[in-house]
């Protein structure tokens, strides 16, 4: 089985402020789909209020980030599915859900994790 990322960045959710809570509803109904069926890894949103920070190999800190991830933001989930074609059908649930098309990336196989 392979390891998926679903993710949106947060301004690709336009959605007005009082339809929000339904989004949310409808967004943890498929999590819950997704645990139910066992295919559920992890998942979660940035916390935008928390600044990021690169840590370098000694243990310095630099406030800030790469510049290709400085909008780094939104929501993401991690489901371990059987091919490319279920991801996308999760996928499809959770764009339904948000109300916004969802980014699907693949994980490399590693033997270690």
């Amino acid at each position: 089985m392979t390891k998926y990322l679903i993710s949106f960045p947060g301004a690709a959710m336009e959605v007005p402020a009082e339809d929000f809570a339904a989004v949310g509803k409808a967004a943890r109904a498929v999590i819950r789909e997704a645990k139910a069926a066992g295919v559920y890894v992890f998942g979660g949103g940035i916390n935008a209020g928390i600044a990021p920070c690169l840590v370098a190999a000694n243990g310095s800190i630099t406030h800030g980030t790469y510049p290709q991830t400085k909008a780094f933001d939104g929501g993401f989930c991690v489901l371990e599915l059987p091919s490319r074609e279920s991801a996308i059908l999760w996928a499809a649930k959770l764009a339904k859900a948000c109300r916004c098309a969802q980014e699907l990336r693949e994980f490399g196989y590693d033997p270690e994790s």
